[in-house]
């Protein structure tokens, strides 16, 4: 056989072999099989969610959900592979089995709950309302004609639409602005741009903390929403994965190792 015919034989048959493998990873219903055997799960997150999982000025990844799930599929020789992506796509992420999993600060809803199979509930998360301490916003009714920003997709944006009357009827035009990212929202906090940001109450407590001047920030805690209890999210056919994550919760749990990351990312009172 000519060197050249040999070749081109040996990129049909890997075209041929990636192109099964493919079809493959579409069709796959249970997951774990896979997932023990590469030793490798893939998970999704927005990699700007401080402190559930950011980057760092390096480029790395740290964060309470960062070390969760790495504590998790050790205990099963798994290591975890974080994947960036756009927040608002998560479900159609997951459904088209790019990634294996939701895994940051992903709250659990029932409109979640008919695309999504959720694990066990590992952290408890509240929306608050920040705004800058000299505009003096001590009530929901305060916002009035101000400006509200909210992340695309997120559980406060949610909240925002399914309880009209508790803040969103303040807000100017009754619509917030829309942000990728917490990060960028607070930009315009900071410049005035708008008044208040609608937010997880982890973020909020841990942005303002590291900041050079806490005071200058104003927290309202949530009244009338209720609390949001933090799980993992997958596809609804991987139910032998959602056991392994629930178990490795227990685990962690009874060994101490889920206190000590809540304390170190949270301080004390997380819940």
């Amino acid at each position: 056989m000519k060197k050249w015919l040999r070749w081109a034989l040996i990129a049909l048959l890997a075209l041929v072999a990636v192109s099964a493998s493919g079809c493959a990873r579409r069709a796959e219903k249970n997951s774990w099989p896979r997932i023990k055997q590469t030793q490798k799960v893939v998970i999704g997150l927005d990699d700007s969610f401080v402190p559930m999982g950011f980057r760092e000025k390096n480029g790395n990844l740290k964060g309470f959900d960062i070390d969760l799930a790495k504590a998790v599929f050790k205990l099963y020789g798994v290591k975890p592979d974080f994947q960036s992506i756009e927040w608002s796509m998560k479900e159609t992420e997951l459904k088209n089995q790019t990634i294996d999993l939701i895994w940051n600060g992903y709250s659990k809803t029932p409109e979640r709950e008919k695309q999504v199979a959720f694990s066990d509930d590992y952290l408890v998360n509240h929306q608050l309302l920040v705004t800058k301490t000299k505009d003096n916003i001590h009530t929901y009714a305060d916002m009035r004609g101000k400006t509200l920003g909210v992340q695309t997709g997120s559980s406060g944006a949610a909240a925002l639409d399914s309880e009209p009357k508790l803040l969103k009827q303040y807000i100017k035009g009754q619509d917030p602005v829309l942000y990728d990212t917490f990060t960028n929202a607070f930009l315009d906090l900071n410049a005035g741009r708008i008044q208040g940001i609608f937010m997880d109450e982890v973020y909020a407590r841990y942005y303002v903390a590291h900041q050079k001047d806490p005071q200058s920030y104003q927290i309202l805690t949530s009244k009338g929403f209720e609390s949001e209890a933090f799980a993992v999210g997958m596809r609804k056919s991987d139910t032998q994965l959602q056991a392994k994550i629930n178990q490795g919760f227990k685990t962690l749990e009874q060994n101490g190792t889920m206190a000590k990351l809540k304390h170190k990312w949270f301080g004390t009172g997380a819940e």
